[in-house]
């Protein structure tokens, strides 16, 4: 049988990264081309593959919690012990207008649907600013294997930065998502504070907890032979919290900080799913953890996910909050600038929670 042109074009990998990376038309691209082989340099190691295999293993699940729940308390206790024993949680009833979600999720389709050169006009070499950014993997430059996935990540400045600089297909909703979602996470935030002697969320742990946004839209397109690779590796979050926003179609799995098994998060109509990141595993001496999560690739349907990512201004030294180690506690992690930790995130491939050990005393 002759080859199609699609995997003739495709056997050189320095085309497909051409393709992908450099004419920007991601693995979107790619998917819509119609390859029926998955390129080499998108076939992850065997550690992982095997991971592929196993992740529906478990009939564990994560917290769901109900906001609206009348006993406050009770509320607040749950988000606590999930923060300590999961790491992970899911939300309803949260306060953010399920219209809002809905706008943000249609959006991020309307931005991927966009022509290639318009798509491109926001990628590392074209953008207009370094706040928007269109890529593809996470970090192609470092990865040996690279992730079937595509973004467009958002760091928020200002509304007038964002009105000039966001791409218009999607601005709106991304910054009505933000701002309508700011009630909950600051809730979310008291709740786990008080936890940790935190008495209230003044200007000075606000830009702790939460000085700096940033919303990335996601998308997973159809890939061929998905169980050879991922939609995201394993890794935890450099955040202080995240909270993700899934369609239906689901393929996220976290680890279960109890068995180790990988546990699927089931896309639960109008929620979030909201995880600890790095930054509060450090603030919080480890109380709260930080929890490697990975994305199955998905051989039959597109996917799309909408993160905020809630994170220290750039600038604030992160360790261990005085409010925790007031009673003689040992810290465990050293004061770090936060920026520092999050480059070097960035400049090595997903390696599980080894980002982390970066802030070990």
């Amino acid at each position: 049988m002759a080859p199609t042109l699609s995997t003739a074009n495709f056997a050189d990998p320095a085309e497909v990264t051409e393709f992908v990376v450099n004419k920007g038309n991601g693995v979107k691209g790619l998917s819509e081309t119609g390859i029926k082989t998955l390129p080499d340099q998108y076939i992850q190691p065997f550690e992982e593959r095997l991971i592929n295999k196993f992740v529906n293993e478990t009939d564990e699940a994560i917290p769901v919690i109900n906001m609206s729940d009348p006993d406050e308390h009770k509320v607040a206790e749950a988000i606590c012990d999930a923060a300590e024993r999961w790491g992970f949680f899911q939300v309803i009833n949260h306060g953010v207008p399920l219209e809002v979600l809905d706008n943000v999720k249609a959006a991020t389709h309307r931005f991927f649907n966009l022509p290639v050169e318009e798509k491109s006009k926001y990628t590392k070499e074209n953008s207009l600013s370094t706040n928007v950014r269109f890529g593809t993997s996470f970090s192609p430059r470092a990865e040996k294997a690279l992730e079937w996935k595509d973004y467009l990540s958002l760091f928020f400045v200002s509304e007038a930065e964002a009105e000039q600089f966001w791409p218009d297909v999607c601005k709106n909703e991304a910054l009505e998502y933000i701002n309508k979602s700011k009630t909950m996470v600051r809730k979310l935030l008291e709740y786990l504070g008080k936890n940790l002697n935190v008495k209230e969320l003044d200007e000075t742990k606000e830009s702790l907890f939460m000085g700096s946004i940033r919303v990335n839209l996601n998308y997973y397109p159809i890939c061929p032979n998905p169980d050879l690779t991922v939609g995201v590796g394993r890794h935890s979050d450099v955040s202080s919290l995240t909270i993700l926003l899934q369609d239906q179609i689901g393929g996220l799995h976290v680890r279960s900080l109890s068995s180790g098994n990988w546990v699927h998060v089931p896309p639960v109509p109008g929620s979030f799913v909201i995880n600890i990141g790095d930054a509060m595993q450090i603030l919080s001496n480890g109380r709260y953890k930080s929890v490697e999560h990975r994305v199955l690739a998905n051989g039959s349907n597109n996917r799309i996910s909408v993160p905020i990512f809630v994170n220290p201004k750039p600038e604030s030294v992160i360790g261990p909050l005085p409010e925790v180690i007031a009673k003689g506690e040992e810290p465990i992690y050293r004061d770090v600038v936060y920026s520092d930790y999050v480059r070097y995130f960035f400049k090595k491939p997903h390696d599980g929670k080894k980002t982390v050990d970066f802030a070990k005393k």
